[in-house]
């Protein structure tokens, strides 16, 4: 990408193992961007509650709780790093209990707008890569490019299936397709900025794309909206 291209915010949305964040890393590195996992952000929040036993729909306990978050990520192979006051967590936030929970404590007042305070924050400079369900619609409404990622709910069971796999665990694909489908319909009733396809994003069904094949055709959309 040539030196004008280098302040842009990207937006990539999209519902639950649509790929975005595998997408959006690779479109970071690629263009030497930031990448921040804003999905990570609210699994971090999700992850902590759990671990202090704070209750997930107490809107005001979580706010206080956050206070006492800091969240680093750090860039690593093949995965970047998540740290929540210097403990790794980077694989802890993506257990069941935290895939589970994270919609219900992402709904929360408090912590919708901590977490959009921050991610406002790191993408104030430009040159950024932000994935997540509200990023073009709520957090950056004004990024020079919005993408909203689709793909069946099968197919995203599937991505999830293959990916739990690898990392040993044993979820049968059935229940995983019924909890992506749970989690979708709590994302988009939700309230505080719910899963919705901005006005001036560009539709990207993925389904029978492969990852390479995906980003590859975000690089087009973005070399097209390039000033």
């Amino acid at each position: 990408m040539d030196e004008n291209t280098t302040k842009m915010q990207i937006a990539i949305d999209g519902p639950a193992s649509a790929g975005k964040s595998t997408v959006a890393k690779l479109v970071a590195k690629e263009m030497n961007y930031i990448y921040c996992d804003t999905g990570a952000m609210y699994r971090v929040a999700t992850w902590y509650a759990l671990k202090n036993n704070v209750a997930l729909d107490d809107n005001q306990a979580l706010e206080e709780m956050l206070k006492d978050v800091q969240l680093e990520f750090v860039p690593a192979e093949p995965v970047q790093k998540v740290f929540v006051n210097g403990e790794e967590v980077t694989d802890a936030i993506r257990m069941p209990d935290v895939t589970n929970n994270v919609s219900l404590v992402a709904a929360q007042p408090s912590v919708r707008k901590a977490m959009t305070q921050r991610q406002r924050e790191i993408a104030d400079a430009g040159g950024i890569v932000m994935d997540g369900r509200d990023i073009g619609s709520v957090v950056l409404p004004n990024a020079q490019v919005k993408v909203f990622m689709e793909a069946t709910v099968h197919e995203r069971a599937l991505r999830r299936y293959r990916e739990n796999q690898a990392k040993g665990i044993e979820t049968p694909l059935a229940v995983l397709e019924e909890e992506i489908a749970a989690r979708d319909y709590k994302d988009s009733t939700r309230k505080e900025a719910p899963l919705i396809c901005a006005e001036d994003a560009i539709k990207l069904d993925t389904t029978s794309l492969n990852i390479e094949q995906v980003v590859a055709e975000i690089k087009k959309i973005i070399k097209k909206n390039a000033k």
